[in-house]
């Protein structure tokens, strides 16, 4: 996967949490039975350096896995997390494994369920809501007393 709107979209499917990674699965409509995949580490990951190695681990970790246990016609999102570049590759293989079966699972007693959409509201920190930086007036724009 390539698209951001593919990645937006496979954030309102099933989430399922890992000590290493975040799997997101979402179905798609078109008929299409392939299993698409896409990966994404954010910038409180580490450097280039580290996201770069953290996305071939969990590359490695869908080539090993998601032909057979991946859901068809689905598209799959591992997004990686703090302790995922740490951690074995052979518990991460068990953690993969373990959340693709939880997220085929029909009832997985209420945990797992799709995200509501997050508001974006286009402000950063530390800004009023009139969009401009919050400041306290200085002593030398002040008038005399």
């Amino acid at each position: 996967m390539t698209r951001r709107r593919d990645f937006l979209a496979a954030n309102g499917g099933r989430r399922v949490a890992m000590p290493g990674f975040v799997l997101q699965v979402r179905p798609r409509d078109d008929g299409d039975a392939a299993i698409r995949v896409g990966f994404t580490v954010t910038k409180k990951i580490g450097n280039a350096v580290v996201r770069n190695r953290m996305k071939r681990r969990l590359r490695a970790l869908a080539r090993d896995l998601l032909p057979e246990k991946g859901i068809a016609g689905a598209d799959h999102v591992l997004i990686g997390r703090q302790g995922g570049i740490e951690r074995d590759y052979q518990a991460l293989t068990a953690e993969l494994a373990k959340a693709l079966t939880r997220a085929a699972s029909p009832d997985t007693g209420g945990h797992d369920r799709p995200r509501e959409p997050r508001v974006h509201h286009g402000r950063g920190k530390g800004r009023s809501p009139r969009g401009g930086a919050h400041r306290q007036p200085t002593p030398s724009t002040q008038e005399p007393a």
